[in-house]
């Protein structure tokens, strides 16, 4: 009896054993996630069991090598004594990280304010200097020149009742630029499972994920985007999934913004010119 009782026991023993192994060898990924009529693979992670696990996001693969030198270079540089990291490392990444506010970085996109789980509420895109250091000045420049010496203007034989028009356009405009630059474009997460390439998907070796048909690598972002366009300077950031409506709204109202302003100049250099005279 003792003998069939401890060959019984050897015999249960491998099967938990196999079955801890299969939990544990789980690939983890971002998460599940739907992306329209692509079916992104159900897997089970840690970030199901633990909703403070942030996402992982498709990035390059390269972008991740050369953040971990970087940290390793810092790392090395840190002060024994007082275990401080040095402030600067003289590099572009000095400008971004100030600039962002310390904003997490995701490949080239700055999460300026995110959720418990990683995924971007405001996020700066790749060229949001450009946005930043000419659209909005160049939009809100001549825009005013055009409300003070116009609309505002009592001299000009303009209506008071048109800066209810104008301002409005402007204050869309705007709105428009904000929702496009600071909107997650459609990051996508990172899938390593291999059963995702039985539905159809690609493998990418520049992020080291798999990626829907509809899926782009884009090299400004250096990350994976959902219906990926193109980037766009004078937004600062990608246009994809997310942000293509805003986008095409963005566009029709600053030329509307545009035209209305070319208009109004003509108008008042006619108005002063031929009608006072």
């Amino acid at each position: 009896n003792m003998t069939t009782t401890k060959e019984a026991a050897t015999d249960a023993q491998p099967n938990t054993s196999t079955e801890n192994n299969c939990t544990i060898d789980i690939p983890h990924n971002g998460g599940d996630d739907n992306r329209g009529n692509q079916s992104q693979p159900t897997t089970s992670t840690s970030a199901d069991a633990n909703p403070n696990v942030k996402k992982i996001y498709a990035v390059s693969v390269r972008w991740e090598r050369e953040q971990e030198r970087l940290r390793q270079e810092l790392d090395a540089a840190t002060d024994p004594v007082t275990n401080k990291r040095p402030c600067l490392t003289f590099t572009i990444e000095d400008f971004h990280k100030y600039f962002c506010c310390c904003a997490r970085r995701v490949g080239s996109f700055f999460f300026l304010l995110e959720r418990k789980d990683g995924s971007p509420i405001i996020a700066a895109g790749p060229c949001w200097p450009f946005c930043t250091l000419v659209t909005v000045p160049l939009i809100l420049v001549l825009s005013t020149l055009v409300m003070v010496f116009i609309v505002f203007n009592k001299n000009s034989g303009m209506p008071w009742w048109f800066a209810l028009i104008y301002c409005p356009i402007l204050a869309f405009v705007l709105i428009a630029l904000f929702c496009v630059s600071c909107r997650d474009p459609g990051l996508m997460e990172r899938v390593a499972d291999e059963e995702s390439a039985e539905q159809g998907w690609f493998w990418n070796e520049q992020v080291g994920s798999y990626r829907p048909a509809g899926a782009m690598y884009c090299r400004e972002g250096k990350a994976l985007i959902m219906d990926f366009d193109h980037v766009c300077p004078w937004t600062g950031t990608a246009i994809g999934r997310n942000n293509m409506l805003q986008f095409r709204l963005f566009v029709f109202s600053v030329n509307v913004l545009c035209y209305l302003s070319v208009g109004l100049v003509i108008w008042f250099v006619f108005f002063v010119n031929f009608i006072n005279k």
